[in-house]
């Protein structure tokens, strides 16, 4: 399966010249667990923002790119609900469990409401 991370992450490391191999050394892992994460089998470790960013001299631009192919490559995301009421709680989850039933028009519009 091809996704986001997995595209920047070949580009980045095929610009430098080096193989899988070589890049998983730099990351710290074993080339599967590379392997894994550029198919989409397993998340990118937050650590691994600060290596790809002081290893490959990654601008700002760069850094944007890699968190939104990041975004575009989870399937689940993980909400840190300790400093919210028990209302904004019941809200997220709401949502969650709701999220796939949403028409394009209603998205738009919480999108609208969010972005204030």
């Amino acid at each position: 399966m091809r996704v986001a991370l997995g595209d920047y992450l070949r580009k980045l490391r095929l610009a430098n010249g080096q193989t899988l191999k070589q890049m998983a050394e730099d990351l710290g892992v074993s080339s599967a667990f590379l392997s894994a994460v550029e198919n989409g089998k397993k998340r990118m470790p937050e650590k691994w923002y600060d290596i790809l960013s002081k290893k490959y001299a990654l601008n700002a631009a760069r850094m944007d790119q890699l968190k939104k192919a990041v975004d575009e490559s989870s399937t689940t995301i993980k909400l840190n609900l300790t400093n919210t009421s028990s209302y904004n709680r019941d809200l997220a989850i709401s949502f969650a469990r709701s999220f796939e039933g949403l028409s394009k028009r209603d998205s738009a519009r919480i999108r609208k409401i969010l972005e204030r």
